[in-house]
């Protein structure tokens, strides 16, 4: 990889957050490396994307491609989110939301999703470089230099006036520059696989929706079904580490269909069909989310909780947002990164932390569960739940927190 050449700006990833920025740092005029540990096709959970998400895509120049591919790719189209807990029904429908923006995006399948915005990135001219891990870098008042080895054991130096890390869990220069924080949020632990969920066609389930489950005794556990338009779909169950057993980790799931009357009739014959994976402490946090000559994206920086699906359209969020301040500062504008990134993007992950914290508190599942269709409130949750957490136009937006002990006080009051 060695040739001495000075790109404007390396990446490190090359997933959603990384194809993002770096196609449009590429439709800017941009020289743009890519490097990923990773080889693509590869698993990941985050596959229930959000509305808003599709807006970063677009711009990107990458919606036809996903549009075009969605059904060949499993991809199901999305509309809502719908929630079941003991007996109780609640569905909001993206269409019927507060913002304006898209209201329907797509469930996807991630290695197919990845690899698909990643070559397509490519097929711009875009260099992306796959096997590579980094394993130093080094920033000086010119330039950024990343030191990294391939499959092979080969080390290598690569030059960039700016370096974007989009390397998600892996949190590559959190680590390196020793940024790391431990989240405010209450660590939890996330058992998932994929299945042929053989749902019947004349069940009560809406293939549009992703489905939120809340365990009939165990308030902060909760189940995902996200389902494909194949016939598969991904399951999960998020709870407190001492919630799960020693058993198999695909034991566990069937056991925890079980425990919920719905799941267990919707899914009496699903059959798992990947190997279950465990992911804990995955809620993250950093000192700062930007330095000279870098600046992290997504989960790189900051990651939740799974609950709401918000970690893609952050991680996107953040990879437009940066790449337009990126090229900015290197056509010689001033960029102030503290107010135009830190806390532009800060706005939106508060308001995704308020809806997290309040979810597990249950204060949220009790609006969730009390808002009719009729509610003035409920396109302006709506909203948020479609992504669009950064509208300060929706009162919920604003002010977050007043508005939803307001909506708590009602709740307990009917």
């Amino acid at each position: 990889m060695q040739d001495n050449k000075i790109y404007d700006v390396a990446i490190i990833g090359a997933g959603p957050s990384g194809a993002i920025a770096a196609s449009i740092l590429k439709q800017l005029g941009r020289d743009v490396i890519v490097v990923e540990k990773q080889h693509f096709p590869r698993f990941s959970i985050g596959e229930s994307l959000l509305p808003h998400a599709m807006q970063f895509i677009e711009q990107a120049g990458l919606l036809d491609a996903l549009i075009n591919n969605a059904s060949d790719m499993g991809f199901q189209f999305k509309n809502g989110a719908a929630f079941y807990r003991s007996g109780e029904h609640s569905a909001f429908d993206f269409e019927d939301k507060f913002s304006p923006g898209p209201g329907t995006t797509f469930q996807v399948k991630r290695a197919n999703f990845d690899k698909l915005l990643a070559d397509e990135t490519a097929k711009k001219g875009v260099a992306i470089h796959y096997g590579v891990q980094v394993e130093q870098v080094a920033i000086t008042d010119e330039m950024a230099a990343l030191t990294v080895v391939d499959e092979s054991g080969q080390t290598s130096e690569i030059n960039a006036k700016f370096i974007l890390d989009a390397s998600g869990f892996g949190r590559v220069l959190p680590k390196l520059l020793d940024l790391e924080l431990p989240s405010e949020l209450f660590p939890r632990q996330a058992v998932f696989t994929h299945i042929k969920d053989n749902i019947p066609a004349d069940a009560n389930f809406d293939r549009n929706k992703i489905l939120v489950t809340v365990h009939p005794e165990i308030e902060d556990l909760w189940y995902w079904l996200i389902p494909f338009s194949d016939g598969t779909a991904s399951f999960g169950v998020v709870a407190r580490p001492e919630c799960f057993a020693e058993a198999e980790l695909e034991q566990q799931l069937y056991d925890f269909i079980k425990q919920d009357d719905n799941l267990a009739s919707l899914l009496a014959d699903a059959e798992i069909i990947q190997p279950a994976r465990k992911i804990g402490g995955y809620s993250s946090n950093v000192k700062q989310m930007y330095g000279d000559r870098f600046a992290l994206l997504g989960n790189a920086g900051e990651f939740l909780d799974p609950v709401f699906s918000s970690g893609v359209t952050i991680a996107m969020r953040s990879a437009a947002l940066a790449a337009e301040l990126v090229d900015k500062q290197l056509s010689g504008e001033t960029v102030d990164w503290s107010q135009d990134y830190q806390v532009a993007l800060k706005k939106g992950i508060e308001v995704f932390k308020h809806f997290v914290m309040s979810w597990y508190d249950t204060s949220l599942q009790n609006i969730i569960f009390f808002q009719s269709d009729g509610s003035d409130i409920k396109p302006m949750i709506s909203s948020i739940l479609a992504g669009y957490a950064w509208d300060t136009n929706n009162p919920f937006v604003a002010d977050t927190n007043r508005g939803l002990n307001i909506l708590t006080q009602l709740c307990e009051a009917d």
